[in-house]
């Protein structure tokens, strides 16, 4: 029998413990972030398993949580899956990723959510104008790898600044 499966603020818990001590590219506790992305998951009717991910979207590929423990941590397998979906590999295409993403049910939310907040305008203003043009043109570029709409300007905004 598996132990009981994390509750969404555990994994909230667990997700602010393993980013703790990183920064986004301006400088910000990463934590901001998945908040965000966990938020606009749930504004887009997203499920607790896709806020889990959300939670966690990030935590392999930042070496925040190993990909070991992730497949033994108390969480659904589509959480699981979902999170090793959005776990860009080194050197992978982006139209890879964007087809497992595409191939994986509940993905495509938790990274249109992620994409809504990195490309957001209020957090790219505040970056180098070089850095702000690449990011703009990758998730650009992402977003239509994976069919997805423009969001609103003002969508993502935190309270929280």
């Amino acid at each position: 029998m598996s132990p009981t499966r994390l509750s969404l603020s555990d994994v909230e818990a667990l997700a602010r413990t393993a980013h703790a001590t990183q920064t986004d590219k301006a400088g910000h506790p990463y934590t901001e972030h998945l908040q965000a992305v966990a938020h606009g998951v749930a504004t887009r009717g997203g499920d607790e398993e896709q806020i889990a991910a959300a939670w966690l979207h990030d935590a392999v590929e930042d070496d925040a949580l190993t990909e070991e423990w992730l497949a033994e941590a108390p969480l659904t397998a589509r959480t699981k899956a979902i999170v090793l979906a959005l776990t860009k590999r080194p050197g992978e295409p982006p139209e890879a990723y964007a087809a497992r993403i595409l191939a994986t049910p509940g993905a495509l939310l938790v990274k249109r959510s992620d994409l809504a907040h990195n490309a957001n305008p209020a957090r790219l203003a505040v970056l180098d104008e070089h850095t702000r043009i690449r990011l703009t043109r990758k998730y650009g570029h992402m977003r239509n790898l994976l069919g997805l709409p423009d969001e609103p300007a003002a969508e993502e905004v935190t309270d929280n600044r």
